[in-house]
């Protein structure tokens, strides 16, 4: 998957690690947590724990954190269900190094973290221990100096550069002004240009034309290692293969063996079930995300055939998944491509198509959806999802059921999904493709309460 732009991003961070990456100081490879952004799932970080696994580090010391209601309050100060605080989210995340620091024997972490997690990463270094627990910091994507810096404009929001928590967070830390503060050593990764979050205009918060008073340096801090790789979406600061060279060489100091995701067989894979509100079996708790189990959902696992979607036979793999959420383990076939279909009370049947897998993963997560009221009267809903990265018009070569995608805009990467609404009876191959990478499904009937996803690896 490595692309030209791959390859000119590598070589600019290879340059400007080069001088001064340092090596951890725990005699092995320390255990790593990866902490994900808002809204976001540990899923996220699948295509990183494979890239350090095929660089030789340990599967068992690569934790990514799942918190169970990942989205910001409107508020930070007012408690809203469905919501974390930040000060519950550095308590969540204290609790998971805690708990990988036992279970490991380590004394340290290094603590990597995308948009909304490096909030948290740095409220633990600052305000919750996290300075003797922590060797190393990197962020991604993190807007630290807000989404917008307008006074008397949402000041409450954490993401809010003129709010009391990013403002206590930046407040100088010594004579030489630096926001961040030692002993951890610091690195943030940016896009030069093309982060929906670090942009002086507000059109990807609904503010077409006002300034946000926030510059492409945004997430930069002033006493870290600042990274800034080019063309990259605010996702992929953390998960592009740029952004992996440039992590691996400020935890190790060296260059990596491989950006890319060998395959390794066997291919076992696990996940887990999760819904959407307050409560994930409650409909009228809202449609929101959240990292919850469902209990008592029903999941089937099909091979399929690469270029129509179409099901290779009886399922592969099923199970009523329990109060854990677990729907596996299950082992799948290198090369093949998978349908899993999820069914619940208070859910739409939602069928996953995905690529086939090159690696084992514990993080295939797979979420139930629901059908919006201003989608029922389409005939069959399918939605294009790139969960780890944006849609670049100017950048990426795509298609969704062989058009342009619907609703991505001429130029920036502000989306990360595209959704079809079929006015068409009857069931087709469906197919979208993203960079090389080809995904084909079916267009299961709406009327039938069915909702289809084509969800991308990288």
């Amino acid at each position: 998957m490595t692309t030209r732009r791959h390859v000119l991003a590598l070589a600019a961070s290879s340059l400007l690690l080069a001088a001064c990456a340092s090596a951890p100081p725990a005699t092995g490879q320390p255990p790593v947590v990866f902490v994900h952004g808002n809204g976001d799932s540990a899923s996220i970080w699948q295509t990183t724990v494979w890239r350090f696994e095929a660089n030789g580090w340990p599967r068992e010391r690569l934790h990514a954190i799942d918190l169970p209601y990942p989205l910001a309050r409107d508020d930070d100060g007012k408690p809203q269900p469905g919501r974390t605080s930040t000060t519950e989210h550095m308590a969540f995340l204290k609790a998971e190094v805690d708990k990988v620091l036992q279970r490991t024997g380590a004394k340290q972490v290094v603590l990597v973290g995308n948009s909304r997690g490096g909030n948290a990463i740095r409220n633990y270094i600052q305000n919750g221990g996290g300075d003797k627990t922590v060797s190393h910091a990197i962020l991604g994507g993190t807007p630290n100096h807000g989404v917008w810096a307008a006074k008397g404009f949402r000041e409450g929001n954490e993401f809010s550069g003129t709010g009391p928590f990013l403002t206590a967070l930046n407040a100088p830390k010594n004579a030489a002004g630096d926001e961040v503060a030692g002993p951890v050593q610091w690195m943030t990764i940016r896009s030069d240009n093309n982060d929906k979050f670090a942009q002086p205009d507000g059109l990807w918060i609904g503010a077409k034309g006002t300034p946000t008073n926030v510059t492409f340096e945004g997430p930069a801090l002033k006493g870290a290692h600042n990274v800034v790789l080019p063309r990259v979406d605010h996702r992929e600061t953390s998960f592009s293969p740029a952004a992996f060279d440039a992590t691996w060489r400020f935890i190790t100091g060296r260059s990596p063996v491989t950006v890319n995701v060998p395959a390794l067989a066997p291919v076992v894979l696990n996940g887990k079930l999760t819904g959407l509100g307050l409560n994930p079996s409650d409909p009228a708790s809202g449609n929101y995300a959240n990292n919850l189990p469902l209990p008592g959902a029903q999941l089937a696992v099909y091979a399929t055939d690469p270029a129509t979607g179409e099901r290779k036979g009886a399922p592969v793999h099923s199970k009523t998944v329990g109060a854990d959420g677990l729907w596996g383990p299950f082992t799948a076939q290198a090369g093949v491509p998978y349908e899993f279909v999820i069914s619940a009370p208070g859910y739409a049947t939602t069928h996953i198509y995905r690529s086939p897998f090159p690696r084992s993963s514990e993080l295939i997560h797979l979420r139930a959806e629901r059908i919006a009221a201003a989608d029922k009267e389409a005939k069959s809903i399918v939605t294009f999802t790139r969960p780890r990265g944006y849609f670049d018009a100017q950048r990426d070569r795509m298609s969704f059921d062989g058009k342009a995608l619907p609703g991505v805009p001429p130029a920036g990467a502000g989306l990360s999904s595209a959704r079809i609404k079929l006015m068409e009876n009857g069931v087709r191959a469906i197919t979208a493709e993203f960079n090389g990478e080809k995904i084909a499904g079916r267009t299961w009937p709406a009327a039938d309460n069915r909702v289809v996803v084509l969800e991308l690896t990288y």
